[in-house]
């Protein structure tokens, strides 16, 4: 990590700073209509179909996205696999659409767990909001963790403070922006996070290109003839990258962590009706393709001019070391700064948005409270989560954490598998079960998908599971609550 950075901290915090004052102006703009929990929660579903389907396109995406996604082009093998993902993601989100999203309208529903609840009783409700939170404190944790590792090589420690002082700056950003606003800032900010992400992305290809000395059709051979450019993966069914995998696990994923992730789901619950709400989850959907692909594309072009100017970096060093490092002109790294930061913010205000949301709503509850009460409550706990997600962020530092999209997507296996289960128990089965036990049924089906994992090769010939993993331990869910079946 002993990378010498041509963007002086100055320009990091100016850069920094001017998308900060952006946000912050955006942000007290949208929260003029905030009036009581509801606008709070869901924006009063006034949000214009839009206006969501534009902040959809960027809402799954985060620093993470932004610093992972080009560096694993050349890791392990992976080149651009993961679009094979990417389409599951799409007949993820047409699932959405059309099966989840007209029953969270029906039930009116501000938090989407309360569906459990309805369908089962207080037992799995309390227990899909807790793996929620549980699943989202710690991935939106990893997702802060790789921006402020950036933040700490390119300002913080340049300036001799420790990494828990750049926690604690990022978090007060974050808190800033949410604190009043609630999801009406957490949409408009990430609409402006949607744009400024894809404006950087597309000039940081085209500056490099130039630098490569690369004209429009030069850049296409270049990314079409390395041998990062491979999409699919059909000839090794053993292997985490063969296609059926990456696929299903795409489809599976998308639903348990969109479909059935309060943080992403109350942006689309924020649309004034059934109808406009599927029109934006189609359409961002669709979007994000070209999007990730341009990201995937940048990807192939770093690992290209790394190797021609010798700069050793990959994985997830390998962007901030490329746009920060002095060898191409520094409005490259302002760009990969502005877009960082803005996938990064967005992406910590509207987690810790959800968060306080679900806590509130789901288990500590708002039924027969009043509205000053309920606004209390929610201005405590989200101060509370805010300074959970700091404690973590410093967590993740002390165990020098270093894949963070795989790490990403193999909590989410774990954590998503017992709710994607009841959900799917609860919509396809309409028998009563005994409630109290579903609890005991979530935290085995996560443990004998760890096991699973763990012996997978002895015991199905050499057989890795990759995120497909997330299946099973739904489906373990599904086994579990089948046994706990009430005799009519």
């Amino acid at each position: 990590m002993n990378i010498k950075y041509g963007l002086s901290p100055l320009a990091v915090i100016l850069t920094m700073l001017g998308w900060f004052l952006l946000i912050l102006a955006v942000s007290l703009f949208a929260s003029r209509g905030v009036r009581n929990s509801g606008d709070f929660f869901n924006g009063g579903r006034k949000a214009p179909w839009w206006v969501v389907a534009i902040a959809m396109i960027g809402a799954p995406m985060s620093g993470v996205t932004f610093v992972s996604v080009p560096g694993m082009v050349g890791t392990d093998g992976a080149a651009m696999s993961y679009m094979q993902m990417v389409a599951g993601f799409l007949v993820g989100y047409i699932i959405i659409a059309f099966v989840l999203i007209p029953v969270f309208y029906r039930k009116n529903t501000v938090s989407i767990y309360q569906y459990l609840e309805d369908r089962f009783g207080s037992a799995p409700h309390k227990t899909g909001a807790w793996f929620f939170f549980i699943s989202k404190l710690l991935g939106a944790s990893v997702r802060l963790f790789v921006v402020c590792i950036t933040l700490q090589l390119m300002v913080f420690g340049p300036l001799g403070l420790p990494f828990i002082v750049n926690a604690l700056v990022c978090m007060a950003i974050v808190l800033a922006y949410t604190f009043r606003g609630g999801m009406k800032s957490v949409l408009w900010t990430d609409t402006l996070k949607t744009i400024c992400m894809t404006v950087s992305i597309v000039l940081t290809i085209v500056l490099i290109s130039k630098d490569l000395g690369l004209d429009a059709s030069g850049t296409v051979q270049t990314i079409k003839g390395s041998g990062m450019s491979r999409i699919f993966f059909f000839d090794d069914p053993n292997h985490p990258r063969f296609f059926w995998k990456q696929f299903l696990a795409g489809v599976f994923t998308v639903i348990a962590m969109t479909g059935l992730d309060q943080d992403l789901m109350q942006r689309t619950l924020s649309s004034r009706n059934a109808s406009e709400s599927r029109k934006n989850m189609i359409i961002g959907g669709l979007m994000q393709v070209p999007v990730i692909f341009l990201f995937l594309c940048l990807g192939v072009l770093l690992y290209t001019y790394a190797a021609q100017r010798g700069i050793s970096e990959s994985g997830d060093l390998l962007f901030p070391a490329v746009a920060t490092g002095g060898s191409l002109p520094s409005f490259v790294g302002v760009l990969f700064v502005l877009g960082l930061v803005s996938c990064a913010f967005s992406a910590g205000g509207s987690a810790l948005t959800a968060l306080t949301t679900s806590f509130t709503a789901d288990i500590i509850g708002t039924r027969g409270k009043s509205e000053e009460s309920i606004i209390s409550t929610r201005k405590k706990v989200h101060l509370v989560i805010a300074a959970l997600m700091v404690l973590c962020i410093w967590a993740f530092y002390l165990l020098n954490t270093k894949s963070a999209i795989d790490a990403v997507y193999k909590l989410a296996s774990y954590t998503y598998g017992p709710i994607l289960g009841m959900f799917t128990f609860g919509l396809c089965c309409k028998r009563k079960v005994r409630e109290k036990w579903v609890p005991l049924v979530a935290v085995i089906a996560p443990i004998l998908s760890y096991i699973l994992q763990a012996h997978s090769e002895q015991w199905f010939g050499g057989y890795r599971f990759s995120y497909e993993l997330l299946l099973f331990n739904a489906l373990f869910t599904i086994v579990g609550m089948c046994l706990l079946i009430r005799k009519k």
